[in-house]
């Protein structure tokens, strides 16, 4: 993409845009593979967008004046994740979950889904946190190639309560940032994106 990316977090202003996105989003989804199982007016919507920005937690990717990816990133996470065997302890003042990665469609292979990962990790590690966490459903085949080249390692499956919505699996990824040395000191470990696009 010859266009820069810009991240920053959400603004209230930012909402119609960003229910316009995800508007598009399952618009797209409702006529291809609908990998994630979103559905429109049901997730995600406009209040999922203004919960995030209340929260101070939703960043907003653009490329000139137009909104075309989003991210939550918290430090809470889905009640499921209790029955992970994570990499990590459940320390989630040290741990960021992203939440509603989403691109535009017209904006998909273009690296956004890679450049907000990239953002998120920067962050993480600014706030010396020491792992990134996440769900995808099972068989969202596009997302976890995404996860996967990005150095997010697969550790289970687990119910997060969605059966409702024909959503009965989620398989959960979790980015180590530091790790334990030889002297059991804790140290940064490697990620180097800067070669990753999607």
């Amino acid at each position: 993409m010859n266009q820069s990316v810009q991240i920053s977090k959400a603004a209230e202003g930012d909402l119609d845009c960003i229910e316009k996105l995800y508007e598009d989003i399952c618009d797209y989804l409702g006529t291809h593979k609908n990998y994630p199982g979103w559905k429109k007016s049901i997730y995600p919507v406009r209040s999922d967008a203004a919960k995030g920005i209340m929260a101070d937690a939703l960043y907003v990717a653009r490329i000139g004046k137009r909104i075309v990816g989003t991210m939550i990133l918290v430090h809470e996470p889905e009640a499921g994740y209790c029955n992970g065997k994570w990499l990590t302890e459940d320390d989630y003042e040290h741990i960021y979950v992203i939440h509603t990665l989403a691109v535009h469609p017209d904006f998909q292979k273009c690296g956004i889904g890679t450049e907000l990962l990239m953002f998120a990790e920067q962050a993480a590690r600014e706030e010396q946190c020491i792992s990134l966490r996440l769900d995808v459903v099972k068989d969202n085949i596009p997302a976890e190639r995404l996860y996967q080249k990005c150095g997010y390692q697969l550790i289970g499956t687990v119910s997060l309560g969605y059966e409702a919505y024909g959503l009965p699996w989620y398989n959960l990824y979790e980015k180590l940032l530091q790790k334990k040395t030889a002297e059991n000191k804790v140290s940064d470990g490697t990620a180097d994106l800067s070669s990753v696009s999607d």
